[in-house]
């Protein structure tokens, strides 16, 4: 949790000593609170006192890193309960189940085409960050094979789930320095676990049967020197997980440490559907991982998509450079469609245009990243800076017919583009599905 400047204040020296560079210790511990500087400035802090301020400065959910390299996942970190008071930090890892009962070309199968998936939306590139390979047969031999094909045909991180701490340790062995993340699912082994992933210098994951209980096994975790830690409630129902991990996450932003960690949720539906709602429940509600059997890519895509709302910086909306944009063999006879540069907006039309198969220009107005009728409502969308964008774009060399497509919510602002610009307004479809069917028509030159 961040420390205000007097909190740090009453840690300093405070014989205004000027050695850090600035005239008072109050005004270095000021520059410290803020990260401006950092406390080493200071020559004659105390060791003590460093202590204590590095203690209570420390995120009030532990960081966790899973996997190596490029395939590293950090979770944790998190400061807010509430996306709109600032943002959340770290997405959540979305890991796809594999069971170790299948048969061996069935899991590197399945390792392979969950490893090569990528699912795009509004101009990004999704992937499943993990995958949880299930000592579901019961047998260590079994699991450790498992284990090395997915690894060998996924190339990502994985988590290893099991009943039995001997079982992570022989998994864990086939895959070393790759850092996996050890899930010991029985209560009664979270000690013989921990000292699993401390020898193998693996994070681990622990069930417990509720938050109290969770409360109780983290300090003997620690104690047994791991401090990378993902908590499991050990609930399966919807309503359930999302108390516990509420729960969870209030309890650690209040510096309660036995639940400063991570938490991860497993859906448990056997309706695919349902899978991809529990799984997208989670991801708004705190899970810092989210383990489910959803593995298709119309599962998948709801999943990310809540994901990337949830962790969208709530200030800084997703925007694309505003600019003229051309889509398919566009000609000096192909049409002028007007946007905002918020990314669901300009990927909503652009998508349309490209299933018209009409090769078409797109305008996309700087609005702050912000959409149609919200630019609008705020006068970032109007006449002036529709001009303005035509005149940067230079579209009057391009686009010799001198028509341009207004959004249909905004067709009050036809009139005045017309009189700043010189050029002809034709009014749009209001939704982005209608374009396909204005452009085929040529409704636009009508």
């Amino acid at each position: 949790m961040a420390l205000t400047g007097i909190e740090i204040y009453k840690h300093l020296p405070k014989t205004n000593c000027k050695d850090c560079g600035f005239p008072t210790c109050l005004a270095f511990a000021m520059k410290v609170a803020v990260k401006q500087v950092g406390l080493d400035k200071c020559p004659h802090i105390t060791p003590e006192a460093s202590a204590a301020l590095e203690s209570a400065s420390r995120p009030p959910i532990q960081l966790v890193t899973i996997g190596v390299g490029e395939n590293e996942i950090k979770i944790g970190n998190e400061t807010q309960l509430y996306r709109h008071e600032e943002k959340f930090h770290r997405p959540t890892a979305i890991a796809v189940r594999i069971s170790d009962r299948a048969e061996d070309a069935a899991i590197a199968e399945q390792a392979k085409a969950i490893g090569t998936m990528v699912l795009e939306r509004v101009g990004l590139r999704f992937k499943v960050n993990l995958i949880a390979v299930d000592n579901e047969s019961g047998d260590a031999a079994r699991f450790e094979k498992a284990v090395k094909l997915v690894a060998e045909n996924s190339g990502m991180a994985c988590v290893l789930m099991s009943a039995k701490a001997d079982h992570l340790r022989r998994a864990a062995a086939a895959v070393s320095g790759q850092r996996p993340l050890l899930y010991i699912t029985d209560p009664a082994q979270a000690e013989t676990a921990a000292r699993v992933a401390k020898d193998e210098k693996c994070p681990l994951a622990v069930r417990a049967d509720g938050v109290e209980a969770l409360a109780e096994v983290t300090g003997k975790i620690q104690a047994a020197g791991v401090e990378e830690i993902v908590l499991d409630p050990g609930t399966r129902t919807v309503k359930a997980t999302v108390e516990a991990l509420t729960m969870i996450r209030r309890l650690a932003l209040k510096n309660f440490r036995p639940l400063g960690y991570p938490a991860l949720a497993v859906t448990a539906s056997l309706d695919p559907t349902m899978q991809a709602a529990e799984a997208s429940i989670y991801v708004a509600k705190y899970a810092g991982i989210v383990i489910t059997d959803a593995r298709e890519p119309w599962q998948l895509l709801p999943i990310f998509t809540t994901r990337q709302d949830i962790y969208t910086d709530p200030q800084k909306p997703v925007a694309v450079e505003p600019k003229l944009y051309s889509v398919g063999a566009v000609g000096p006879d192909s049409p002028l469609l007007v946007t905002t540069n918020f990314s669901l907006s300009y990927y909503s039309v652009e998508g349309e245009v490209e299933a018209s198969r009409v090769p078409a220009y797109i305008l996309a107005v700087d609005t702050e990243g912000t959409s149609v009728l919200t630019a609008w409502a705020s006068d970032k969308f109007n006449a002036d800076t529709i001009t303005k964008a035509m005149k940067k774009a230079d579209v009057d060399s391009k686009i010799p017919h001198k028509t341009l497509v207004l959004p249909g919510f905004v067709a009050v602002l036809s009139a005045g583009v017309e009189d700043e610009s010189g050029w002809k307004v034709q009014i749009g479809p209001k939704e982005a599905s209608g374009i396909p069917t204005y452009l085929k028509k040529q409704q636009w030159k009508a």
